[in-house]
């Protein structure tokens, strides 16, 4: 019989456009998150990372939750959930005050705070996240705890991601109709990040793309945020659909064909190694015809050029370039391709990596893969319970716009207190 949960519990849902995914980990005195339980389904109600049958994705959502709480042996009544649907945006507001030279204290940071939440406009977009990331004193940038500083003026940079309202409203119904409440809903490759990412990467600059089945996501990260986002409708599911179409088969038999024998790589030995294909409509008990291991991996390569042609078009977008390449991070399912580290880093000309999730303690090994590192920042943004401003009451001081340009307006705000 499950127990009613503990204090410190944490659950993260992750409704992929291949899988759904649950963790139930807790948080101990020392921070540390030790993960009780995790479940999985088949996604059969989401496409390229839209809800697309409202049905099957409650569906698949509730027994993915049951079985994690099954293996943790407790109940659980919220879940964070992540958000990898393209449309997302991201920017940095900046905002700034006059303090007269006074010493900052924390009712002068939330002032600005409560100014900066008052000041976003989202342009018709449903904002996921606005959160303070570095502080700025008189001109300095890069401040991370400006209490006790004497200053003449303190500014704030505010990370703000935004999207499309509706799609978020109904993964947030499905999970609500699964009798779940949410806590929130995250950008996945913001939670992503915290899975894969080095403070030292973000701070350098680094870029993550995330191969998912049906969406790419793509960021850039620097100066310890995320600057930039992009969404490709290609993933790892097309190579499957490829290969099933080529060779006249099922779709369950080409993604495990894919797993077992693809590669991104090619060798010589590839045309001598021999592999029986179960035709999708087998004919009179006869055997289905055979391909080289080099045939299926041709087919393999040719989605894969396609889609880091559009990766290298979209970082291209993103001001991702650096004379000493700057490294990429490859997550997601279809970053467990054999030798797609490899591929990409010879087709993008940087060093390439594969990222796997860290920082959570008793991660069973079928969950510690790149697949499964949006669970797993999920857990760690949950645990770490970031300021959002959009939980401050509106502040009824004076807010000045620069004029409008980019997704998301740059803020420039002058008001004056009395000290």
């Amino acid at each position: 019989m499950a127990k009613v949960a503990p204090e410190g519990l944490i659950t993260a849902l992750d409704v992929g456009s291949s899988k759904v995914s649950a963790l139930i980990a807790q948080r101990s005195d020392d921070g540390t998150l030790v993960v009780l339980g995790t479940g999985q389904r088949e996604s059969r109600g989401v496409k390229r990372g839209y809800v697309a049958d409202m049905h099957a994705t409650e569906l698949a959502i509730r027994e993915a939750v049951e079985q994690a709480e099954r293996i943790a042996g407790q109940n659980i009544e919220d879940v964070w959930v992540s958000f990898s649907a393209g449309g997302l945006i991201s920017d940095i507001v900046r905002l700034e005050s006059d303090l007269g030279g006074h010493r900052i204290e924390q009712n002068d940071v939330d002032e600005l705070l409560r100014a900066g939440s008052a000041a976003i406009d989202p342009q018709g977009k449903m904002v996921l996240h606005a959160q303070p990331t570095r502080y700025t004193v008189d001109g300095l940038a890069g401040v991370k705890r400006p209490l006790g500083l004497h200053a003449e003026r303190l500014g704030v940079d505010i990370h703000v991601v935004a999207t499309d309202g509706a799609p978020v409203r109904n993964l947030d119904h499905c999970v609500r109709s699964a009798h779940l409440e949410v806590r929130s809903i995250i950008a996945a490759p913001v939670a992503t990040g915290l899975a894969c990412l080095t403070d030292e990467e973000r701070e350098l600059g680094v870029a993550l793309v995330e191969i998912g089945a049906g969406v790419t996501n793509v960021s850039v990260f620097s100066q310890g945020v995320l600057s930039g986002l992009a969404s490709i409708p290609m993933g790892s599911a097309d190579i499957t659909d490829d290969i099933a179409s080529s060779f006249g088969t099922a779709r369950a038999w080409a993604e495990r064909t894919k797993c077992f024998h693809g590669s991104a790589n090619l060798s010589p030995r590839d045309n001598h190694e021999m592999i029986d294909v179960v035709p999708a409509i087998p004919d009179d008990g006869s055997e289905g015809p055979r391909i080289t291991k080099a045939q299926l991996n041709a087919i393999i390569r040719k989605r894969l050029e396609r889609l880091m042609g559009e990766i290298q078009k979209e970082l291209k977008k993103l001001s991702f370039e650096d004379p000493a390449g700057r490294q990429i991070v490859l997550t997601g399912g279809g970053a467990e391709l054999k030798g797609v580290a490899d591929y990409a880093q010879q087709f993008l000309g940087s060093a390439v990596r594969v990222g796997r999730p860290k920082g959570l303690v008793a991660l069973p090994e079928a969950h510690a893969g790149p697949a499964f590192a949006t669970l797993a920042g999920l857990a760690r943004f949950a645990a770490a319970n970031p300021i959002d401003l959009r939980a401050l009451e509106p502040t009824h001081q004076m807010v000045t716009r620069a004029s409008p340009g980019a997704l998301i307006q740059r803020l420039i705000a002058a008001f004056r207190a009395n000290y």
